[in-house]
């Protein structure tokens, strides 16, 4: 690894996070908290991944499983045929596309990968709810971005208590790496989880406190698109939180984050570019 270079290897393709890049979400649920993100038939999930990828992602990541909170279950067969159809559609009519799976199935992200050819996997569970993912992650020696969740979807909102939000995640991740590189996974994210079995005034927390994520030497991934501390915050809808999300990104970069997941790619990717530039100026470039 060069000096100042944080790379990871996505299906053999070395992506360099020391220049921030941005991931589109493409939600092949009914039930995704932000109703303009949920996309059906295999038209309009090559017209959303293309469309995504002109405007400038470096990943997309496909979900069938909506993880807002209280959200129901999904058997592993539906969210199965959800996600892998979703995904061998875009690496089929977008070869290169560089695709994560969201899932915290290890089974079905062994699918996406091995069968769909999916490039990396997005565990919101961070390993706790399939005790197979870390070695699938490991077989595959895809990247793999781990998420802290405190409870589950259906429950992870009804009282969420940290002695200190960062550090109780900072210690729960470091068991976690700890295991993966004891496994031989070389490429790790982490994200923190804004949102998930946290209230608004932890997700602040962490956001005003992103920097100390670095400790790890990991990239970060920053999911903040449109959520309900952005939201509910600003007496707004998830519909009127565009605005509010770019602000909240930039924070994030400035913060250190490597990848900002979006339901809004152009305008995440303009942000990218305005930090990264206000970094050049601070440089005297």
């Amino acid at each position: 690894m060069l000096p100042g270079k944080k790379y990871i290897n996505a299906g053999g393709r070395l992506i360099d996070l020391s220049e921030p890049k941005v991931m589109g979400v493409i939600n092949v649920t009914p039930d995704s908290f932000y109703e303009e993100s949920r996309v059906a038939g295999e038209r309009q999930i090559v017209e959303t991944a293309s469309s995504m990828l002109a405007d400038g992602a470096a990943f997309l990541d496909v979900g069938g499983y909506s993880s807002r909170p209280y959200a129901g279950e999904v058997t592993e067969e539906e969210e199965g045929r959800r996600v892998l159809n979703a995904i061998s559609v875009i690496t089929r009519e977008i070869p290169g596309a560089v695709v994560s799976v969201d899932t915290f199935r290890a089974g079905i992200a062994r699918k996406a990968v091995e069968e769909c050819g999916a490039m990396m996997i997005n565990d919101i569970s961070g390993g706790e709810a399939d005790p197979e993912m870390f070695s699938v992650v490991s077989s595959l020696g895809v990247p793999y971005v781990m998420m802290h969740m405190q409870g589950i979807p259906g429950n992870m909102q009804d009282n969420p208590v940290y002695n200190d939000v960062v550090a109780d995640i900072l210690k729960w991740f470091g068991a976690r790496i700890a295991r993966l590189r004891g496994e031989g996974v070389k490429d790790i994210i982490l994200d923190p989880g804004f949102g998930f079995g946290k209230t608004i005034k932890h997700n602040f927390e962490i956001l005003r406190r992103l920097r100390d994520f670095t400790v790890a030497g990991l990239p970060l991934l920053a999911g903040i698109s449109r959520k309900s501390m952005i939201w509910k915050t600003l007496e707004i809808t998830a519909g009127e939180a565009l605005n509010g999300t770019s602000v909240l990104n930039a924070v994030a970069l400035m913060g250190g984050a490597s990848i900002l997941r979006v339901h809004d790619v152009k305008e995440a990717v303009q942000t990218v570019k305005l930090i990264q530039r206000l970094g050049e100026k601070e440089n005297g470039s």
